[in-house]
């Protein structure tokens, strides 16, 4: 759909280009004294400078040919302004009230900068407008409900602040309208009557606003709307298409409040290509005319209450490649036929657990499946299934956890699934050991075994495995040492690996057990599955191999509950990219290195319940670990555990870096806190001057949030800021700016962080995080206690912002 608009937006562009006959940059014409007029004031409301404007200005402003200026084209016949184009250029401030001046004006595009306030009316003025994208900033207000703009065809608001209702006169003045995009706003109430006359309206995108009602009629019969989005609102019905006919190819109306059956009115949709439902309240069966549907390619419906049997006519389904039924009530089996839908590249059956019975034997027939998703249902007979899938020769992703309990993972040779990048069979009480043809995976770059009763010991093999990056073994019976050749794997040593998933609308969250042995941390889709190594609840022995200090790119190393002896070793700071390390319950010996304090990223650390003597380390992130992360070691003491004076402390042996000075990293926390609602977070700025992974990781963890709250700013007050200001500050601190979702202004004493988008605080942890280059440094938000807070930080003050939702 974004490549369709961006197309759609283009081909407008060069239709305005055409117009205006040669839209140039002429030195021989000199501006036209309203359009200087126009400029100067929209300068004014600016609080940043445009690179090549205000030189011109400061020197003869109204003789200057601002036709040269950057973002600006001008009519060659007339000299008069017709493009003003500035998206991505960092502004600030607000628009003021110029445009009255610009009076010429065909394209208007200020998207993704920082600009807010209201819009000024004369905008909506403009007799010669055709294109305007203010998209991605932070406008707010109310739109006027009568847009006056005789010649747009492209409007696009979408991601700012704006509220109230949307513009009903817009398709009554503004006839010719193509595109429309108010999404990401706070607009409210219902679709304007008026759209019904928006008879040249192609798409249409109200998503994430607060609107409700009915989805009226008219929408599904405009003659040319092809693109319709409604998602992530809060409409509760939908009316009837009677006899018309629509032309709609797109039409995604999920994550709403409708609480009915799915409409059987596919049969007007003849155009219909994708279709997207997902996380309502739908009940009942698949109507006919939607299983039946030849055009339909892609179909979403999971997360309903949808029942009865799965049943689609693959013959007249003639287009389907994508199909999503999972988190529903379907019951029965399986159906044979869906391996006749030859074009089926994508299969989520998921969370279905009255679907049960055995993979059909059909699927041997099934060239075109890649993924496929049938975790949670009540299915049996692994050993026939993955004999099946083995004919799959595309099939690249095969998630089967919760099914065939009890059962073992058959030991056969001759299994091949030559394309698999991914296998997820977990929490199936699966006995029995790895077996031997699992060697033949090569390719694979997930493997989850997690909660299951599997013996004997994990093969060697697997290091051999290049792409391999997420291996999950944890809560099983495994015994033995961990394989030396596990820290040879390739891909956790010099490759940025991530899962090619061949569905990414599919979400591959897995389902984890939550029990008395300690409750499991959950990935969001940020990163769905960070490079990992979890071979904790086993009954591993032996020593924790020094070698996994060369696995620079894992990020979670996880060996807690197992019978490990030795020291920790030093060169676990190798590992530069980690944000979990959990060696708790345990039997190792000897002190906690010193050099794990050059762990810039480590946020979850244990050592808990082992038999660690010497003083705890008080660098780097250690003095925001809470006791916990130390107990059960007698002999640990430190300044935040037990007294070193209390107890006789062995001296620690020197642990040789085996680190590049350039690893080094200056360590300076800072957080905040928000009173009458917030438990106050500590946000640690980890300042690494010339880090090579050149991340930045910021996880924002707010608890005991107040319901319908928005935080939009942050504000710490230091009493020594001119250390961290001098270390920071750098010439990329804008591209972070540019990139991120906050912004920072930093001053003597304060630093005031600014969020993009108002940041909804409700009662759990929110955590958002970026990944952006160019960067010398970086930044980590880190949990600890109030206490902590401000006698480590030195913080005068600290305060959110923050303003009421509606309800």
């Amino acid at each position: 759909m974004v490549v369709l608009l961006e197309m759609w937006v283009l081909v407008i562009i060069v239709a305005v280009s055409l117009q205006s006959r040669v839209l140039l940059s002429s030195q021989n014409l000199t501006c036209n004294s309203d359009d200087v007029r126009g400029l100067r004031d929209f300068m004014n409301g600016l609080e940043s400078p445009i690179d090549g404007w205000w030189p011109k200005v400061s020197s003869s402003f109204s003789s200057s040919s601002c036709c040269n200026w950057v973002g600006i084209n001008c009519n060659s016949t007339s000299g008069r302004i017709v493009r003003l184009e500035l998206p991505n250029h960092v502004l600030t401030g607000s628009v003021s009230d110029s445009f009255s001046n610009l009076n010429h004006l065909r394209t208007l595009n200020l998207s993704h900068n920082f600009l807010k306030g209201l819009l000024p009316v004369s905008l909506f003025l403009l007799p010669h407008l055709e294109v305007v994208d203010l998209s991605g900033n932070r406008f707010n207000g109310v739109l006027p409900l009568n847009i006056n703009l005789p010649s747009l065809q492209v409007l696009d608001v979408s991601d700012n602040a704006f509220e109230d209702s949307l513009p009903s006169g817009l398709c009554v003045n503004s006839t010719r309208v193509h595109v429309l995009i108010f999404a990401a706003n706070y607009f409210n109430g219902t679709i304007p009557l008026e759209f019904g006359n928006c008879n040249f309206l192609e798409h249409l995108d109200v998503a994430s606003n607060y609107l409700s009602g009915v989805i009226p009629k008219f929408l599904f019969t405009l003659p040319k709307l092809v693109e319709l989005a409604l998602h992530d609102n809060r409409f509760t019905d939908i009316e009837g298409i009677g006899n018309s006919t629509s032309h709609l190819v797109r039409l995604d109306i999920s994550s709403n409040r409708f609480s009915r059956n799915i409409p059987d009115f596919f049969h007007r949709f003849p155009k219909l290509s994708y279709f997207s439902a997902h996380s309502n309240n739908l009940f009942g069966g698949i109507p006919p005319s939607l299983s039946h549907s030849p055009s339909i390619s892609s179909l979403s419906l999971r997360n309903n209450s949808l029942d009865g049997k799965i049943n689609f006519n693959c013959s007249a389904m003639v287009n389907l490649t994508s199909l999503d039924l999972a988190t529903n009530n379907f019951s029965g089996t399986i159906p044979d036929a869906l391996s006749s839908c030859q074009k089926l590249k994508a299969l989520h059956l998921a969370r279905n657990p009255i679907l049960k019975g055995q993979i059909p034997q059909t699927f041997k027939n099934f060239p075109s499946l890649s993924y496929l998703s049938l975790s949670n249902c009540s299915l049996s007979n692994l050993s026939t299934a993955l004999k099946v899938l083995q004919h799959c020769p595309n099939l690249s992703v095969l998630v089967l956890t919760m099914n065939f309990y009890n059962e073992q993972l058959p030991p056969d040779d001759d299994l091949q699934f030559k394309s698999l990048t991914a296998l997820v069979i977990a929490n199936s009480n699966l006995t029995g050991s790895i077996p031997p043809w699992l060697k033949g995976l090569t390719q694979l770059q997930l493997l989850d075994f997690s909660w299951n009763h599997m013996t004997g010991s994990i093969p060697g093999y697997l290091g051999n495995f290049k792409s391999l990056f997420y291996l999950d073994l944890s809560n099983n019976s495994f015994s033995g040492e961990i394989p030396k050749n596990l820290t040879r794997l390739e891909s956790l040593i010099s490759r940025d690996m991530s899962l090619n998933d061949p569905s990414p609308s599919f979400p591959l969250f897995k389902i984890r057990n939550m029990s008395a042995r300690g409750s499991i941390a959950q990935y969001n889709q940020i990163m769905r599955f960070p490079p990992l190594l979890d071979l904790s609840y086993n009954h591993l022995t032996g020593p924790i191999w020094r070698e996994f200090g060369n696995l620079k790119k894992l990020h979670v190393l996880d060996l807690k509950h197992n019978s490990l002896s030795g020291t920790i070793p030093g060169s676990l700071s190798g590992m530069r990219s980690i944000e979990t390390l959990d060696l708790s319950f345990n039997s190792l010996t000897g002190t906690i290195p010193t050099s794990l304090v050059s762990l810039s990223f480590l946020s979850k650390f244990s050592v808990a319940y082992n038999n660690l003597t010497g003083t705890i380390p008080s660098g780097g992130q250690f003095p925001t670990f809470t006791n916990s992360t130390f107990e059960g070691n007698s002999g640990l003491c430190g300044d935040f555990f037990i007294n070193c004076d209390k107890i006789q402390v062995p001296l620690q042996t020197p642990v040789a870096s085996e680190n590049n000075q350039e690893d080094f990293a200056i360590i300076l926390p800072v957080l905040t806190g928000f009173g009458a609602g917030f438990f106050v977070t500590v946000v640690a700025l980890l300042v690494v001057p010339a880090i090579r992974d050149k991340r930045v990781h910021i996880d924002f963890k707010l608890s005991r949030a107040t319901d319908h709250q928005l935080i939009s700013s942050i504000e710490i007050v230091f009493s020594n800021w001119r250390f961290f200001r001098n270390q920071i500050l750098s010439p990329s601190f804008d591209d972070f700016q540019l990139q991120s979702q906050i912004e920072i202004d930093f001053s003597p004493k304060y630093a005031f962080i600014k969020l993009h988008k108002p940041m909804l605080a409700i009662d759990h942890k929110i955590h958002t995080a970026f990944s952006i280059f160019k960067l010398r440094f970086c930044f980590l938000i880190v949990v600890t206690d109030e206490t902590q807070l401000e006698r480590n930080l030195n913080i005068s003050s600290y305060k959110f912002s923050t303003t009421r939702v509606k309800d």
